[in-house]
């Protein structure tokens, strides 16, 4: 349903700052006397018009170009007029307060894209690609974006939506006509079904988690004794001189953070004090540090001294980790005529023979960070998702498994299916809260 009350909003659409070219956005009511009062008419239909935007008086602000999309085929749903002139900012900022003098008002973040969404042009998931496709860092995020944005991720929600409702309405004939006798045939339909549902479940949560380590990335941490070669290897996974490197120990006092990408992955590297007991205050508070920062990581790679092994105070490190973040050991220092092959610990854990002074096995490490923090390529691509995305399907799974063990009990089967149902709805708008639209909307900038 069209918000045919809405008001009508204006907003500068492109990015602050000189261009060549800059938009002002209107969209909602009385666009016609607005495009006349600028303009002097209002443009044909999605036909450009070349002219000159006017102020109160008549005098030209600017010229440019004005592009008018009539409801219901435009980006909000709603009409929606374009003038694109130049892009400085003292002239955008003209043209935006022509527009507000002549009644629109200043648009909210995200409103433009908030009302396609109420009126029924993108439903929430492919809104919240729109920023995503905007904040995009790396061709492969893009790519993801876009796949969520033409609808690929939400067409696989349906999908899913689609099948639990036949099967809800198959388990409520059963419960409808409790005295007839089910043969083999109807519960064997029922069981396949929800296999089905399983199985594309799972596809779906797979995407949707590398879609959310395209866009939030993973945080790694490098830990290890002093000396070891932690801030060389910062170093050369950054391509650049981004830590101090120094023989003596103890160099390292707080934790030096760098973002990197990792074939279109991003990945945010932290270096970190070195790990002993020390009678420096200052370096303690660093150690204080580096294990905070490790409890908060998705990997810990452990740097180790490929000359002296796996030693003592490595397996004690090794031994302190939280047991519940993944974690690479690193034998560093390939390049030097007495490194050994690492025997002990390594075999518990993914381990990985580098060099950071020469970049000897630097590339077989970047693979391996990817495959410890459970990015894998996928044919068919990742979705854009989000953290709320990943938690509805994780639910939903959950309400799945339940129902598994539910088969008996026809009631209790048909709710889990319901609370599944419900958790998949959240993710492309169905059923959600004034609340979330209003945190996920305050996020885009202004312009969309």
């Amino acid at each position: 349903m069209l918000l045919s009350n809405a008001d009508t909003i204006a907003a500068i659409a492109t990015a602050q700052g000189r261009g060549g070219i800059g938009v002002v956005r209107v969209s909602g009511r009385n666009i016609e006397t607005l495009a006349r009062a600028i303009l002097g008419k209002l443009p044909a239909v999605r036909h450009v018009s070349y002219g000159n935007f006017l102020d109160q008086n008549g005098d030209t602000l600017d010229q440019g170009v004005a592009l008018f999309f009539a409801a219901p085929h435009s980006y909000t749903g709603e009409d929606v007029l374009e003038l694109q002139g130049h892009g400085g900012t003292a002239v955008l900022q003209l043209v935006l307060q022509r527009c507000l003098d002549l009644g629109a008002r200043l648009a909210q973040p995200g409103e433009f894209t908030r009302r396609a969404f109420l009126n029924g042009k993108l439903d929430l998931a492919q809104a919240e690609s729109v920023a995503d496709l905007i904040d995009a860092n790396s061709t492969e995020a893009a790519r993801s974006a876009m796949r969520s944005l033409r609808g690929e991720f939400s067409a696989a929600i349906h999908g899913m939506v689609d099948e639990l409702i036949y099967l809800r309405m198959l388990v409520e004939a059963m419960l409808d006509f409790p005295e007839e006798d089910l043969d083999s045939v109807d519960t064997q339909h029922r069981n396949a079904l929800l296999d089905s549902v399983r199985s594309r479940l799972r596809h779906t949560l797979d995407s949707a988690k590398q879609g959310s380590l395209l866009r939030e990335g993973a945080h790694v941490v490098i830990a290890g004794q002093p000396n070891v070669g932690k801030s060389s290897l910062l170093n050369r996974l950054a391509g650049e001189e981004v830590a101090l490197v120094s023989d003596i120990p103890g160099t390292t006092r707080d934790v030096i953070r760098q973002a990197i990408q990792i074939r279109g992955v991003p990945l945010h590297i932290l270096d970190t004090a070195g790990l002993r007991e020390s009678d420096d205050a200052v370096e303690n508070m660093g150690i204080a540090r580096a294990h905070q920062t490790m409890h908060r990581a998705d990997l810990i790679l452990l740097l180790l001294d490929a000359v002296k092994g796996l030693t003592a105070q490595d397996e004690a490190i090794l031994a302190g980790l939280p047991a519940d973040i993944p974690r690479l050991l690193v034998f560093n220092k390939t390049d030097l005529p007495d490194a050994g092959v690492p025997v002990g610990a390594s075999a518990a854990f993914p381990s990985v023979r580098v060099s950071a002074k020469t970049g000897e096995g630097i590339e077989a490490l970047r693979g391996k960070l990817l495959e410890a923090v459970g990015w894998h390529a996928q044919e068919s691509g990742a979705f854009m998702a989000r953290e709320r995305h990943v938690r509805a399907l994780v639910l939903a799974q959950t309400h799945l498994a339940q129902a598994q063990t539910q088969l008996g009990n026809a009631e209790l089967f048909a709710e889990e299916l319901r609370l599944a149902q419900h958790a998949l709805n959240e993710i492309t708008g169905e059923f959600t809260s004034d609340d979330l639209l209003g945190e996920i909307f305050s996020r885009f900038c202004i312009g969309k």
